[in-house]
């Protein structure tokens, strides 16, 4: 297995458990922003509304009404999410419940399936689905998961949105795909190299939605965030664990470590 690139929070998190430092995040603190991040996306591009706009601003209003006559609506259509966690499961539900849509998915952890999301296969979600999400972590078994192959098998009319990040993505054969117009759009707020380079082919192209990895970031999802990360500092500094420990193999060496800096 390759080591864990500089930088990412599993190495921060092993050099901190060497030293017997707690690591705590913040989990489900933006799964709502991202969800509706994903299903405000999918809208846009279902109803070509960021070309429709970019049209009736540059060409003329004739032009840009034509245009409707290629959108789609989201109900009764297929989403396929990659990765059905807490971001997943709230997409599912929104989609499920409010749009009407069928969800597929699939998901890592061996817990049961939310009633209204059917687990699949992977390789069966691409061909069937009229929306891929992908929402899951990147790891060695999700590095490059859509990759040339599976584009091929997806339908050229269905999207793609990613909130995952950009290495789950062969982010070539995705451009390839975009401009052959084997795929009818995507929207993207992850990429191979952030920030997104200025000579990056995805900058050219009208058929994709760009956005500087801010899906998790609301007002709201901030405020949530915040507050959870300073309870868990408040619980450090009475000598206690935090609520969302990651490293927990080092909880014995953690305590130690308070201990030694004046607490029980």
């Amino acid at each position: 297995m390759n080591p864990e690139p500089v930088g990412s929070w599993r190495a921060f998190a092993g050099c901190n458990t060497r030293h017997g430092i707690a690591v705590a995040n913040v989990p489900k603190a933006n799964s709502t922003s991202v969800a509706e991040y994903v299903v405000g996306q999918m809208i846009t591009l279902m109803h070509r509304l960021n070309r429709i706009d970019h049209t009736l601003r540059c060409q003329s209003w004739n032009n840009s009404r034509k245009l409707a006559d290629e959108s789609t609506e989201a109900a009764e259509k297929v989403i396929g999410i990659i990765g059905v966690g807490a971001i997943g499961t709230e997409l599912a539900r929104i989609c499920s419940q409010g749009l009407r849509m069928r969800v597929v998915g699939v998901r890592h952890s061996s817990a049961a399936m939310p009633s209204f999301v059917t687990a699949v296969p992977l390789d069966d979600i691409f061909p069937m689905a009229d929306v891929v999400v992908l929402a899951c972590p990147v790891n060695e078994s999700t590095r490059g998961l859509l990759n040339a192959a599976r584009i091929a098998r997806m339908k050229p009319q269905a999207f793609l949105i990613n909130v995952s990040r950009g290495a789950v993505i062969d982010e070539s054969a995705l451009i390839k795909a975009l401009s052959e117009q084997r795929l009818a759009g995507a929207a993207l707020d992850v990429f191979e190299q952030q920030p997104l380079p200025e000579s990056s082919p995805l900058r050219t192209l009208p058929n994709v939605i760009l956005s500087p990895h801010l899906a998790g970031i609301t007002d709201e999802s901030m405020q949530r965030m915040g507050r959870v990360a300073a309870e868990q500092a408040l619980a450090l500094i009475a000598g206690e664990l935090p609520q969302h420990l990651v490293n927990t193999e080092a909880k014995a060496d953690i305590l130690t470590r308070l201990s030694h800096i004046g607490h029980p």
